[in-house]
């Protein structure tokens, strides 16, 4: 008999509209202990390769980890896995918020849903009480018009709601799944797949915390906690300024993306967008999620303009509609933000796509009557509105925006395949490959297409040896230091290797990476090791923490070799390999030859199959994947 936890499965057919519930034995439970990881096991053990990801045929499963909604910092997170309809691979999409900690306390560990309702229908879940109600009333309402009209038909408002807004019913490729109106389960277009499935909402019960099993050891966690922010430079910053309290520093050294990753310099308004001027002018409050003391989560207003009930943008968000697009007013950038959190669209794909349209308008590669006359020229504040609800919609020049910028740049064709700032046909995130090469190499063999939280950040390799990170880093077995970020030497890409299995079991475990992770000082490894013993009885070490996140990233490699992925689609836009002709980092470029180097190198580390790229049946085998190949769960 396992001591591990065995899952607690919710199955919804919606085709049939049949609810069964399942369980997962706890020796199988600790090879996939939540999220992804999960999520990727039940893909692999559910769908046929090469399905269209806006068919029936997907399925998408929302997973928490027997951690979920213990009362501490840090553990309230959801992650959403199907096939992606923007890369065609695997989708990876994580939130925080209430929704994952209620999920948990109302008995389940992952939501697996099927096929395709006939009508718009919304799921009600009240502990073992599993309800498929009429969803005809908020089809094509805007979050925050159904989030009301839910609650008013359940009769109460003690719930919280994930849900998809009109981008996710029109199958905009990049649209999100969204909670309390501001928490995106972001990237990969998870919302598309909901929306493909005539899947409106899943509205769960408020509950209670989850109980520790060791709840005076495990209350030791928070009763420093707040102490511990307001003392560390890293965690009091993101409390004052969010993430976006980075933006003018990245500007200032010459590595903050700007028009279309043309430049990495933003003299023209980069002060106007940073998180301390947020701060000084719109900032309305700070926000957390459940059970969080860190409070990282912005909440803006601007009477009659901006609404607080959709948050606040993020440092990627500020980016990708500021800089990335010329444009240097925060207002705009704001109500962006909100008409993404409004209609359900992931906002560094949308901004990143109308960057890459607004430099193919001023190459002359699209005109006018093409946009439909609006002028996309670099800095044009006011054609932001009017474009993202057309993307929303699917209208005119936004159907062609709502595939994404590869997908746009293959119909437009031309010199519009090289404008593309994109991975595995997903845009890059606001995080420089020319500043951080081992992020860059990680946005390059990433199964989910380029994605900044995924590992480490070469930058912490330049702390003094005796910083608190440093010592965390070496207790992974990460000792080099650096005197600058740029090399891309063997042992940067172990580092890039191992912190990318380490962020892949943070993932997998559902837990924060602002709190959880190495650089943020909060909690890391002895912590973690703690809160697995006190808050589940769970006596683990790092080696198998470790294990289980390479286990995640082998398992979904494996599912994009069954679409037919192999390295060929581990590249980087070639202008990340083109040095910069202004500003603080002209110059400046990730070199060509150490990259191609440093991922065959990758390949051996990772004991994947070089001439592929691919994993090797007898790395599945170490990792406990012999099944993929074959065998049983028990061989």
């Amino acid at each position: 008999m396992s001591l591990f936890p065995e899952a607690k499965i919710l199955d919804i057919d919606l085709t049939n509209m049949k609810v069964e519930k399942a369980t997962l034995p706890g020796e199988i439970y600790r090879l996939y202990p939540g999220g992804s990881a999960l999520g990727s096991y039940l893909l692999l053990r559910n769908i046929k390769p090469c399905i269209d990801p806006l068919s029936p045929d997907n399925i998408l499963v929302f997973s928490v980890s027997p951690l979920t909604g213990l009362p501490a910092s840090g553990l309230s997170r959801i992650v959403a896995t199907a096939k992606s309809p923007l890369t065609g691979a695997i989708g990876d999409s994580q939130a925080g918020g209430f929704f994952p900690a209620y999920l948990k306390g109302n008995g389940f560990d992952a939501i697996i849903l099927r096929g395709r309702a006939a009508e718009p229908v919304y799921i009600y879940i009240d502990g073992d009480d599993i309800k498929l109600m009429d969803g005809s009333r908020v089809w094509r309402k805007v979050t925050g018009e159904s989030e009301k009209i839910i609650r008013e038909e359940i009769g109460t408002s003690n719930v919280e709601i994930a849900q998809i807004g009109p981008a996710g019913e029109n199958l905009v490729r990049y649209a999100c799944i969204i909670n309390k109106c501001n928490r995106a389960n972001g990237r990969n277009g998870m919302g598309a797949v909901m929306g493909s499935k005539n899947l409106k909402a899943v509205v769960v019960k408020k509950t209670k915390a989850i109980k520790a099993h060791d709840p005076e050891n495990f209350s030791n966690f928070g009763k420093n906690a707040m102490k511990t922010i307001r003392n560390n430079p890293a965690l009091s910053g993101l409390f004052e300024h969010g993430t976006d309290g980075d933006l003018e520093g990245f500007h200032l050294e010459g590595f903050l993306p700007t028009k279309n990753w043309t430049t990495g310099y933003f003299p023209e308004g980069a002060s106007n967008i940073t998180g301390a001027t947020m701060t000084q002018t719109i900032l309305k409050e700070r926000d957390t999620c459940f059970g969080c003391a860190v409070r990282c989560k912005r909440v803006v207003e601007v009477p009659g303009v901006i609404d607080p009930m959709y948050g606040g943008p993020e440092y990627e968000t500020c980016a990708t509609f500021g800089s990335y697009c010329g444009i240097t007013d925060l207002t705009a950038i704001s109500l962006a933000n909100q008409l993404c959190n409004m209609c359900g669209i992931d906002t560094i794909s949308c901004g990143a796509t109308i960057a890459f349209a607004m430099e193919c308008f001023e190459k002359g590669l699209i005109s006018y009557k093409d946009t439909e006359g609006m002028n996309l020229n670099f800095g044009n504040r006011e054609v932001l509105e009017e474009l993202i609800k057309k993307i929303a919609y699917r209208e005119g020049f936004g159907n062609l925006l709502a595939e994404g910028s590869r997908k746009a740049a293959e119909t437009i064709g031309g010199e519009a395949l090289s404008l593309s700032m994109s991975v595995k046909g997903q845009e890059l995130p606001a995080h420089m490959p020319q500043f951080k090469p081992s992020v860059g190499l990680v946005y390059a063999v990433n199964p989910f297409g380029a994605d900044h939280q995924s590992s480490e950040h070469d930058p912490f390799l330049t702390l003094p040896e005796d910083n608190i990170v440093r010592k965390r880093l070496a207790m992974l077995g990460i000792h080099k230091g650096y005197d600058n970020p740029f090399e891309l030497d063997d042992e940067k890409v172990r580092f890039a290797f191992d912190t990318q299995c380490y962020f892949s079991m943070l993932d997998t475990l559902c837990l924060c990476q602002f709190v959880w992770g190495p650089a943020w000082e909060l909690y890391g490894p002895e912590e973690l090791i703690a809160l697995c013993k006190y808050g589940i009885g769970w006596d683990t070490s790092i080696y198998e923490l470790m294990q289980i996140g390479e286990r995640r990233i082998n398992m979904m490699r494996y599912f994009n070799a069954r679409e037919g992925f192999t390295k060929a689609q581990d590249t980087l836009p070639e202008r990340i390999f083109q040095p910069f002709t202004d500003g603080p980092s002209k110059g400046r470029c990730l070199d060509k030859d150490a990259f191609e180097s440093a991922k065959e190198l990758y390949y051996e580390f990772a004991g994947w199959d070089k001439a592929t790229g691919n994993p090797t049946g007898s790395n599945l085998r170490r990792l406990s994947l012999q099944w993929l190949s074959g065998g049983s769960d028990e061989d």
